[in-house]
């Protein structure tokens, strides 16, 4: 599957990523930022790019020197590193992205508010977003989610199917990893405005920035809106 194969709606940037991948975290927090900015009428299609099911039980080590290194790059998105119990740390958040799906039957709001408040659950107060009932307690935080019928759609399973039918396109050549944004006209961009290489090997080293341009948001989101749709556009 190619990147031109994947179609998305009119007004939406279809968003692929992991809850705890920090590029993420990154381009969805700029993404939301810029559209308050701009007021422009675009909303975030979540998909899943579950990192755990290409790598295996999420890595903490990872995740902690991705965060600090754009940190750096990025001090508004407010990083905080872990520092619950290990025993707390998720290793697995499948259950979340599914929520996130599972949100969609309620409207695509729902969904991106439940996305937005596991990301800030975890990367900002340290919470424990794999377990049912913190996605449930998020949930009943956000203003758009019905808590009792996303608990309901979680307990008979049926968004899963859903998730993991976004793992057969992810491990394709379509998605390239979290995050990977697509446009309505053809455009595509993995992790925008961000650049990085390792210091050391993965996981015991860290990374630095070569480079961070955050006024894509910005340009993506002014491509994305209603009133500039094309059609035909190119990558």
């Amino acid at each position: 599957m190619e990147p031109s194969q994947i179609k998305v709606a009119a007004g939406t940037i279809q968003v692929w990523s992991d809850l705890l991948c920090p590029f993420a975290q990154v381009a969805i927090h700029r993404l939301r930022a810029a559209r308050e900015t701009l007021g422009a009428d675009v909303r975030l299609d979540h998909r899943t790019f579950a990192l755990e099911l290409f790598n295996g039980p999420h890595s903490r080590p990872g995740t902690d020197s991705e965060a600090v290194g754009l940190g750096q790059l990025a001090p508004e998105v407010g990083f905080r590193l872990w520092t619950q119990p290990d025993w707390t740390y998720p290793s697995t958040v499948l259950l979340a992205a599914e929520a996130v799906h599972a949100a969609k039957e309620q409207s695509l709001q729902a969904s991106e508010e439940l996305d937005a408040g596991l990301r800030r659950a975890f990367w900002l107060e340290n919470r424990s977003i794999g377990h049912r009932q913190v996605i449930l307690d998020v949930a009943a935080e956000t203003k758009a989610v019905d808590e009792a019928a996303l608990a309901a759609t979680l307990d008979d399973g049926r968004a899963r199917a859903t998730m993991m039918a976004d793992h057969a396109i992810a491990v394709t050549d379509a998605v390239q990893g979290s995050p990977h944004l697509f446009l309505p006209d053809g455009t595509d961009a993995h992790n925008p405005g961000i650049s990085v290489h390792w210091e050391g090997p993965w996981a015991s080293g860290y990374p630095i920035a070569e480079g961070n341009d955050p006024g894509w948001a910005e340009r993506l989101l002014q491509r994305a809106a209603p009133s500039s749709a094309t059609g035909g556009g190119t990558r």
